[in-house]
């Protein structure tokens, strides 16, 4: 048979490097904070860390405004910082994933001085002449405003994507094509065990630069910078390098969209590996609806294809806000974590998740994100960027200086060493939950089929090879409706199973 590769049902612990653990006070997080706490992410059973970037930034989106890929970003050490942790995860048994940003760079990168004086790299970029009085076409940046910008060094228009400091590369251009794969190429052979590709779904762009077209609701349908036919054999040419350095390499990327929009939401032998959207993400109205929608919806245009799942990120509100509001009960994060580790997929779990961390409030003049008002994420996001709290001791034991975003008071009773002693607590669950996916085969590499269940009732069932498991949730903060499935052997179990957000597995 077929050796399973590692990725399909594992769980990726995602590291947003700046908030994790500061080694040397300088109040920012960094590689050494990682390696030191490598220990605590290999108690929660997970298989894998995905890092945030680490590469020199001048930081005006924090290090996804990249001036050069084969360095590390020095508030985060060393590339022997670098070399030690990946050598100290991998002889834990945890693989390192790096989060790679090829669709465009800061302007600070070399390649893009070079390109708007016209030099070698000249077309490593995406320049046009304007028209009229204005920018070449209509396209809008994510971040708001047109999605072009003048350089009066070049006398041309650039687009970009995101803010004007993040100039987009050409995946037109063979040259720049290859130079930036070729940055996947140097870190795998330091032995990276592979990545996340960020704005996965949005490499190329129409030559022709043709008008993107307005949706009924009036919203820009990104048709014509994203989300394009050709961007799949730009993603397949990226895991073609990938997998050149092994089997077990892995590369999964970030796409807006849904899948049926394009944009080279991989098939099982096309383009990356694995892939997550946001609207899973974005979601706030709790209920079996949305999951449903997505796994019945949207991955069923691309069935061959294996999904990664998650609920959060650095880029969204926290789970536990966002669908329970300011004075959410703890016991909704423990049933969100347990629907996101028995899902279908491998699953990206984001730090401070494993502790029902609430999104933290961050004074106006503490807040360091450069957006305010991203269309539905909200007022910006650093309320998901605070501090990990280690312990009741200054700063929450992050920093023993002032930390780059401070420390949540709202996270100081959700501490993990107040956690650790409790057997109930969510951190404690969250190890439970891991190691029972990893006991169950269903749960880590078996399809999944929905039950049909009364509101707000989410069930369904996980089977592999004939092994089957019941997963059911109570979505709601009252006791659920009676719903009796086939029973089998309770696995786990909180709540009665049916209580507010209570929730039962069990083996058929």
């Amino acid at each position: 048979m077929t050796q399973i590769p590692w990725w399909r049902g594992a769980v990726v612990y995602q590291v947003y490097v700046r908030s994790f653990f500061d080694s040397n006070g300088d109040g920012q997080g960094d590689l050494p904070g990682v390696e030191a706490k490598l220990d605590y992410i290999k108690s929660l059973g997970v298989d894998a860390i995905w890092l945030s970037p680490i590469h020199p930034s001048p930081n005006l989106d924090w290090g996804y405004d990249v001036a050069d890929f084969n360095g590390i970003q020095h508030d985060y050490g060393s590339m022997a910082d670098f070399e030690r942790l990946l050598a100290s995860a991998h002889a834990m048994g945890i693989r390192i994933l790096l989060d790679e940003v090829l669709a465009h760079t800061s302007d600070q990168h070399a390649w893009f001085k070079d390109s708007a004086a016209g030099g070698d790299k000249a077309d490593w970029y995406v320049w046009a002449d304007g028209k009229g009085e204005g920018p070449p076409n209509n396209w809008i940046a994510t971040f708001g405003g047109p999605a072009w910008s003048f350089n009066a060094e070049r006398g041309q228009y650039f687009h970009h994507k995101f803010m004007p400091q993040q100039p987009k590369l050409n995946w037109q251009n063979p040259q720049a094509r290859a130079a930036a794969i070729g940055v996947l190429d140097f870190w795998l052979k330091k032995g990276v065990d592979g990545f996340r590709l960020d704005v996965a779904n949005a490499l190329t762009h129409d030559v022709d630069l043709a008008d993107n077209p307005t949706g009924p609701d009036g919203e820009q349908i990104h048709r014509h910078e994203a989300n394009r036919p050709d961007n799949l054999q730009a993603l397949d040419e990226v895991r073609r390098l990938v997998e050149s350095h092994g089997p077990d390499r892995f590369v999964f990327g970030e796409f807006f969209e849904e899948p049926e929009l394009g944009g080279g939401y991989a098939a099982t032998e096309e383009g990356v590996h694995s892939a997550y959207t946001f609207p899973l993400m974005l979601e706030g109205e709790l209920g079996p609806q949305f999951i449903r929608r997505h796994f019945l919806g949207a991955l069923a245009a691309n069935p061959g294809h294996w999904p990664s799942v998650a609920f959060s990120n650095h880029d969204v509100k926290r789970v536990l806000t966002r669908f329970g509001g300011p004075d959410a009960p703890p016991d909704l994060a423990r049933m969100m974590l347990a629907i996101l580790v028995c899902l279908r997929g491998t699953v990206l779990m984001y730090q401070g998740e494993e502790l029902g961390l609430p999104q933290a409030s961050v004074a106006p003049e503490k807040r360091r994100d450069p957006i305010r008002a991203v269309n539905r994420m909200d007022v910006g996001r650093d309320g998901a960027r605070t501090p990990i709290p280690w312990d009741d001791g200054p700063n929450l034991g992050f920093s023993t200086g002032e930390p780059w975003l401070p420390a949540a008071p709202e996270h100081a009773p959700l501490n993990v060493a107040r956690q650790q002693g409790l057997p109930d607590s969510t951190l404690n669950l969250a190890r439970k939950l891991i190691a029972l996916r990893k006991f169950a085969p269903p749960l880590r590499l078996g399809g999944i089929r929905f039950l049909d269940a009364p509101h707000p009732v989410l069930a369904f069932e996980r089977e592999h090879l004939g092994d089957r498991v019941l997963c059911e949730f109570n979505m709601g903060p009252g006791q659920a409706p009676a719903f009796e499935p086939e029973r089998g052997v309770t696995l786990f179990e909180q709540a009665g199973g049916i209580g507010p957000y209570g929730f039962r597995i069990a083996r058929l």
